[in-house]
């Protein structure tokens, strides 16, 4: 299982945390499909009320040079891979899961707040937000599907 702090979170985006902030241990887990290709690279990113981008929390995949394949987070993030220093690891291999650990600011809850996945494949299409779900305490541990690589997506909050 891959995990972070907040303290990796900030020093990776721009995202602000207030200092005295309560937060939450969240666990992400995000299962692929049986698609029959490479692994996949993932983004695992929120953006805010306004749909701005608010952060990454992680990024599955070792070769930057492939990030322009996961469009919709390279378009927010402004393709700005040098803030991803300890928020990466290696890309998701079909029907496996990837589980990742962070905490999030109890300000984030249900303040219109939503977490995205983007999804690429080498040789198939990519899929920009394949998972786009507010980031809810109503919404943890309920899964939702993806639209072409992922089979479920599930957060949880403690």
């Amino acid at each position: 299982m891959k995990t972070f702090s907040i303290a990796a979170l900030l020093a990776a985006t721009t995202l602000a945390v207030p200092a005295l902030a309560q937060s939450r241990t969240v666990t992400l887990s995000t299962t692929l499909k049986n698609y029959g290709g490479d692994g996949a690279y993932l983004a695992v990113y929120l953006t805010d009320a306004k749909g701005a981008y608010a952060g990454t929390l992680w990024v599955a995949g070792g070769k930057a040079k492939y990030y322009k394949h996961l469009s919709e987070w390279n378009r927010l993030s402004s393709g700005d891979a040098a803030r991803l220093d300890g928020v990466t690891g290696a890309s998701v291999g079909e029907g496996r899961t990837l589980k990742v650990t962070a905490d999030l600011a109890d300000a984030l809850f249900d303040a219109g707040y939503e977490i995205h996945v983007d999804a690429a494949v080498e040789d198939m299409r990519d899929s920009p937000s394949e998972i786009r779900v507010p980031l809810t305490l109503a919404g943890a541990g309920k899964p939702v599907g993806g639209k072409r690589f992922i089979h479920s997506f599930t957060y949880q909050a403690q």
